[in-house]
C-alpha cells in the first residue's frame, strides 16, 4: 500500500568509501511518475578538477554542458561544505541488492536503476561494508510505505484515480487519491481470506510487520482505508465475473441474484434443459426435478453494532442474501404472528423461537436454501434470523430462491419438513405477490435428512427419509469467519459472507466434473450390487407375494396416502402390552385348573415385572417395597434366601448396610444355570426385558437431548437378554436395517438370514416373519430402484454441465 505526495521530492543518500586522497563527487536523485512508469533520474556534482570513478554511470564522463537540467537543483544548496550533500561516493565494488527480485543477486547502481524502472515497489538494500541498509527505492513490496509521485498533467491524461488503476494500483478514493494498494496485495488477501479465513485486521498487521518487524520506524495507520479498498474490491470482483462491465446499463442494471454463481448441473429452463421437457412422460419427468435443502446456522451471528443507514450493503439483493429493505418490511408487517408448535416431537429451534435468547444480537444466525445435490448456495436464498428458526423467516428464503426456477417437480429437504410443509402453501398466499410460486401443476416431495430422522415419530421416519445434509457440509467452511463477521456492520457482513458463498460455489464448479465422475463410478457399482441382492432375495419369496408387494409399492409411490410398505403391520412390542399378555395367559391357565402360583396375590409374571420395575426405580424410599418383594421372591426362587445369607456373611461392616439402589435382586438371569431351572420364570423375564429394550429404543429416538436414561435402560436390558439367550435357545440376529461395517441404508447389503434357502415365505408362514420379510424386501427394492435412478440422473447432470 502506498501514499502519494503532491510534488516531486529530492532524496539524498550517503555512500561510504574507503579513505581516499581524491574528494568524492556528489549525487542527487529524483523520482517522477511518467506515463505510468516510475523513473529514477540521477545527477552528479563533481568537485573542481575531479573525474568520475571507474565503473560508475557513463554520463559522468560527459562534458558538464551535456548534463541534464533539473529544475529542482534550485532547491539544492550547492555549497560543497554543507552537511546536506557533502556525502561520500562509494567505489564501483560496492553493490546493491533487491530484496523482492528473483534470486539473491548483487548489482551496481546503474543495473539496479535499469532493472527497476518499471518496478518501483521493490525493496532495495545496499551493502555498506558491514551491513545492508535501505536506499532510495524505498517501497516495500506488498508492505505499507509512502512513495513520492506526480500524476501526468498532459491534456489527454486521464483523471488521477484512472492513472493509478492503469498501473494496477487501487486508490482508496476517486477524489484526489492519496492512498492506494497494489492489485497484487488485494488479490493476495482475497485468496487468503477464502482459504485460510484470515481477517483484514490480521493481514494488515502482517504487512506492517513485513515492512518493519522491529517497529523502530512508526508506520502510519491506514487500516480503515485498507478495509474500504477490500470491500470495494470484493464487490467489483463479483460484478466483473458476472459480466456487468460489458452491460450498457452498468452495475445499477443488475437483476436480483444475478451476481450469484449458479450450479450448472441444476435444471435451468432455457439454458440446459432439452426442448419439450415440460411435457415429458411421468416415467422420466423426475429427471428434471429441482432438489433443494433448507438449513440454519446459529454461529453466524451479528452483534448490535452500526445500522443499514450507516453501513449499507453494496449488492442490494444481487447475489445470495435477500434484498434487505423488502425483507424487513415483510417482517415488520407480520411480526405479531405466533409460531405454530410442532406436533411431531419437541424441536427447540421451532418451539422456542420466541424465547430464544438474543441479548446484544441483531441476528442470531442465518437461514439458507441450497442445491441439495451439489451443495451450491442458491441466489437470494440467504437471510438473517432474528429469534430462532421461525417459519416466517424460512418461508421467505425458500420462495425467494424458488422464483428463479421454473420446474414441474420439486424435492425439498428440511429437518422439520414433516411440520413445516403442512400449511406451507396457505402461508404463501399471505406473502408478498412477488414471492408467489405457481405450484398447482408441480409435483412436490418433502424429506428429512438422515441425521434428524431418528428423532421423529415412526410415521415421519418412513415418510420423509433422505440424505439431504448439503448445507451442513458447507457450515464447517464458513464458520471460521463468524468471529470476525459478528463484529461487522450489516452491510459489510452481508458483502463479506456473499463473497465467501460465491467462492464456495465457484470452487464447486471447478470440481464438478471430478465430483460427478466419482459419483457415477459409485452409483454403477452399488446399482449392480443391490440389483443382484434383490434378485437373490426375490428367489426365496413366492411369486404371488412379489406381485402383490410390487403393486403396493407402485400405489404408495403415486399416492402417499396409501398404505406405506415400509411400515410394519404387526403391533409394536411394549413392556405394558407384554405384561398384560402374560397376566391374561396366567388367568387362562387358572381357569383351566393349571395353578402354578405359590402366592395368593402375586403371580410369577407379576413377580418378574415388579422386580424389573424396582430395579429401575431403586431409591432410599423403596427399601420397604424391596423387602416385601424379596419375601415373595423366595417362594418362587428358594435359592435366593441362601444367596442373600451368603452375601451378608461375606460382606464387611461397611458393606452390611446397603442402600436400596445397591441391593441385589437376583433375577433369574443373574443366577447360575445349575442353581435355577424354572423355565417359566426365565421365559417371563425374557419377554419383559425384550419389551423394555424396545421401549428404551423408542425413548432414545424420541428424546435425543435426554437420551442418557434410555441408553442405560437399553444396555441393562441387553445384558439380561444376553444372559437368558443361552438358556432359552434364543438366537441373537442382527436387526433389519442395522447395517454393519460402516454401511448405510443406501450401501449396506441384505443380511444372509433373509437369503437362506428353504424358508417358507408363503401365506402359511408365521405372520410376524412374513411382515419382516415384506419390510426387508421393500427396503431392498427401494435401494435397487434408487441406485438405478441415480445412474440415469447423473447422466442427465453431466449432459447439463456440457451445455450450460
Amino acid at each position: 500500500m502506498m501514499r502519494a505526495t503532491k510534488k516531486c521530492q529530492v532524496h539524498f543518500e550517503r555512500f561510504l568509501q574507503q579513505p581516499s586522497v581524491t574528494p568524492p563527487p556528489q549525487r542527487v536523485r529524483e523520482y517522477t511518475l511518467t506515463t505510468g512508469r516510475t523513473t529514477l533520474q540521477t545527477a552528479y556534482i563533481l568537485r573542481p578538477n575531479e573525474v568520475p570513478l571507474e565503473g560508475e554511470m557513463n554520463e559522468l564522463s560527459a562534458p558538464e554542458s551535456q548534463w541534464p537540467v533539473y529544475d529542482f537543483f534550485n532547491e539544492v544548496p550547492l555549497d560543497m561544505n554543507t552537511d546536506v550533500i557533502t556525502y561520500d561516493l562509494p567505489p564501483a565494488k560496492h553493490r546493491r541488492t533487491a530484496a523482492d527480485c528473483f534470486g539473491p543477486g548483487m548489482f551496481c547502481c546503474a543495473c539496479i536503476v535499469q532493472q527497476h524502472t518499471c518496478l518501483p515497489l521493490h525493496r532495495i538494500k545496499e551493502w555498506t561494508g558491514s551491513f545492508f541498509q535501505r536506499t532510495t527505492l524505498k517501497s516495500l513490496g506488498i508492505g505499507i510505505q509512502e512513495i513520492a509521485l506526480d500524476f501526468c498533467g498532459c491534456e489527454s491524461a486521464q483523471i488521477h484515480f484512472k492513472q493509478l488503476l492503469r498501473v494496477r494500483w487501487y486508490p482508496a478514493t476517486t477524489t484526489d487519491p492519496q492512498t492506494a494498494a497494489t492489485f497484487n496485495v488485494l488479490e493476495h488477501y482475497h485468496l487468503l481470506s477464502f482459504e485460510s479465513k484470515v481477517s483484514a485486521y490480521e493481514f494488515y498487521h502482517t504487512l506492517a510487520r513485513q515492512s518493519d518487524n522491529t517497529r523502530l520506524s512508526p508506520i502510519k495507520d491506514w487500516y480503515s482505508a485498507f478495509m474500504c479498498m477490500v470491500r470495494e474490491w470484493r464487490h467489483l470482483w463479483q460484478l466483473r465475473h458476472s459480466g456487468r462491465g460489458h452491460d450498457p446499463t452498468g452495475a445499477n442494471g443488475t437483476n436480483s441474484g444475478e451476481l450469484a454463481v449458479l450450479c450448472p448441473a441444476c435444471p435451468h429452463p432455457g439454458k440446459n434443459l432439452p426442448d419439450g421437457w415440460e411435457s415429458a412422460p411421468p416415467s422420466i419427468r423426475w429427471l428434471y426435478a429441482l432438489f433443494i435443502a433448507i438449513d440454519v446456522n446459529f454461529r453466524l451471528k451479528r452483534k448490535a453494532v452500526s445500522s443499514d443507514d450507516v453501513d449499507p450493503g453494496l449488492n442490494a439483493g444481487w447475489a445470495y442474501f435477500v434484498e434487505e429493505t423488502k425483507y424487513k418490511n415483510y417482517l415488520s408487517v407480520r411480526s405479531g404472528e405466533k409460531q405454530e408448535r410442532s406436533t411431531c416431537v419437541s424441536h427447540n429451534a421451532v418451539n422456542m423461537a420466541n424465547t430464544k435468547s438474543a441479548h446484544g444480537l441483531v441476528a442470531t444466525g442465518v437461514g439458507t436454501v441450497d442445491c441439495a445435490r451439489h451443495e451450491f448456495k442458491l441466489p437470494t436464498g440467504v437471510g438473517d434470523l432474528q429469534k430462532g428458526e421461525k417459519y416466517l423467516n424460512m418461508d421467505y428464503f425458500v420462495f425467494s430462491a424458488l422464483i428463479g426456477f421454473t420446474v414441474t417437480a420439486l424435492n425439498i429437504s428440511y429437518n422439520i419438513a414433516c411440520q413445516w410443509s403442512k400449511k406451507l402453501w396457505t402461508r404463501m398466499d399471505s406473502m408478498p405477490a412477488h414471492l408467489h410460486v405457481p405450484h398447482d401443476t408441480m409435483r412436490i416431495y418433502y424429506f428429512i435428512p438422515k441425521f434428524h430422522i431418528g428423532a421423529r415419530i415412526a410415521t415421519c421416519q418412513t415418510m420423509f427419509l433422505t440424505n439431504g445434509e448439503a448445507p451442513k457440509c458447507k457450515w464447517a467452511n464458513i464458520n471460521r469467519v463468524s468471529s470476525s463477521t459478528k463484529e461487522m456492520g450489516p452491510g459489510s457482513r452481508r458483502d463479506t459472507l456473499e463473497d465467501h458463498f460465491g467462492n464456495w460455489n465457484w470452487k464447486k464448479v471447478t470440481m464438478l466434473s471430478r465430483t460427478l465422475k466419482h459419483k457415477m463410478e459409485e452409483a454403477v457399482k452399488w446399482k449392480q450390487e443391490h440389483c443382484a441382492a434383490l434378485d437373490e432375495l426375490e428367489a426365496t419369496i413366492q411369486p404371488g407375494l412379489l406381485d402383490e408387494w410390487r403393486l403396493e409399492v407402485k400405489a404408495w409411490e403415486e399416492d402417499n396416502t396409501k398404505m406405506n410398505t415400509f411400515d410394519t403391520r404387526v403391533t409394536s412390542i411394549t413392556q405394558a402390552a407384554v405384561h398384560a399378555q402374560l397376566v391374561e395367559l396366567e388367568a387362562q391357565e387358572l381357569e383351566a385348573g393349571n395353578d402354578c402360583s405359590l402366592h395368593a396375590d402375586v403371580l410369577p409374571s407379576i413377580l418378574i415385572s415388579s422386580g424389573i420395575e424396582l430395579e429401575d426405580q431403586q431409591t432410599n424410599t423403596l427399601q420397604r417395597r424391596i423387602d416385601s418383594w424379596i419375601s415373595i421372591q423366595e417362594l418362587y426362587m428358594p435359592i435366593v434366601s441362601a444367596l442373600h445369607s451368603s452375601l451378608n456373611s461375606t460382606a464387611s461392616a461397611s458393606e452390611a448396610v446397603l442402600k436400596p439402589q445397591h441391593c441385589h435382586l437376583y433375577h433369574p438371569s443373574s443366577i447360575d444355570t445349575h442353581l435355577h431351572y424354572d423355565q417359566r420364570l426365565l421365559q417371563h423375564e425374557w419377554d419383559l426385558w425384550h419389551a423394555q429394550a424396545h421401549d428404551a429404543l423408542n425413548e432414545i429416538c424420541s428424546h435425543l437431548p435426554k437420551k442418557d436414561t434410555g441408553v442405560e435402560k437399553y444396555r441393562h436390558a441387553c445384558q439380561a437378554l444376553e444372559s437368558l439367550s443361552g438358556r432359552l435357545d434364543k438366537v441373537d440376529v442382527r436387526p433389519m436395517g442395522d447395517f454393519m461395517d460402516r454401511h448405510t441404508q443406501g450401501t449396506g447389503t441384505i443380511s444372509w438370514i433373509w437369503l437362506a434357502t428353504g424358508v417358507d415365505t408363503g401365506r402359511t408362514e408365521n405372520y410376524h416373519v412374513q411382515d419382516c420379510v415384506h419390510i426387508e424386501w421393500s427396503k431392498a427394492h427401494a435401494c435397487a430402484a434408487r441406485w438405478s435412478e441415480e445412474v440415469q440422473l447423473l447422466l442427465e447432470k453431466m449432459r447439463r454441465c456440457l451445455v450450460t
